[in-house]
């Protein structure tokens, strides 16, 4: 069954589906919509990083992908804005892992396949390092799910309760490179906001409890990269953005679903 390729796409499809789309919830809720954008842009840093050194790949995107979180928690509590802080260090490490990418001699490599995923491309062994990924997320999130839920509701509760929100800050940290690297491959470092975001957005209005909104997520993501799979080969459109586009109809229809349930 995995010989044929795009079985293996929609596998890895679904598996990043499923790794977002907890995490992509805490991101809506924590209205870190930006922090997720600058992390995805540091991995790219972590592929030249890799290619570099001769290691493997998702280990050089989580390290730098972590290490662009760890920088935004530490600068964010010396006074910095954090919108302005996100924005230079996003963009600042795209540039330096394109320029370090341009560095790398006698190595060829596709950087469109990294901006905007080649998903097309999966092999066996990228498929277990993305289900590998993505069960280690989950793993980690319903490990800390009601700590990082009182975090995120209120960070006084959170100490009267005898939880440390930076401690659940750093394993969302942690669950967010993981993530990212997992997802370079599918959707690329421009596009894994997106699908932390999107899916999440869209079953919002859907859900009544956040466990159920974690799990429309994951369902809305899963179906996001089945039909946007089937709408690229059908149409001969890029695989990544085509998922990401299938996702944001389905953000459209659940705000319009929204509208006319608050109408009635």
């Amino acid at each position: 069954m995995l010989d044929d390729f795009m079985v293996r796409a929609t596998l890895a499809g679904i598996g990043v589906a499923f790794a977002a789309a907890p995490l992509g919830c805490f991101v809506v809720w924590r209205r870190m919509a930006y922090f997720g954008d600058a992390t995805a842009h540091a991995a790219i840093l972590g592929v030249a990083l890799s290619l570099a050194f001769s290691m493997s790949i998702f280990v050089g995107t989580v390290v730098v992908a972590l290490l662009m979180a760890l920088t935004v928690n530490f600068l964010s509590r010396r006074g910095y804005a954090m919108d302005t802080l996100l924005g230079v260090l996003a963009h600042s490490a795209l540039a330096f892992g394109l320029v370090a990418v341009s560095f790398l001699s006698g190595i060829r490599i596709d950087l469109m396949a990294y901006l905007f995923g080649d998903i097309l491309a999966v092999s066996r062994g990228d498929l277990a390092v993305i289900w590998g990924g993505a069960l280690l997320v989950a793993i980690l999130i319903c490990w800390r799910w009601s700590a990082l839920l009182t975090a995120t509701l209120n960070e006084d509760l959170a100490y009267a309760s005898g939880i440390n929100p930076k401690r659940e800050q750093l394993a969302l940290t942690i669950a967010l490179a993981i993530t990212v690297a997992v997802a370079i491959k599918v959707v690329g470092v421009l596009l894994i906001a997106a699908m932390l975001i999107i899916p999440s957005a869209a079953a919002r209005p859907l859900s009544q409890t956040p466990e159920g909104m974690a799990l429309i997520a994951g369902l809305i993501g899963a179906l996001s990269a089945s039909v946007g799979l089937r709408a690229a080969y059908v149409f001969d459109t890029p695989a990544g953005p085509s998922i990401v586009c299938v996702a944001a109809i389905t953000f459209l229809v659940s705000s319009v679903l929204r509208g006319l349930r608050t109408a009635r």
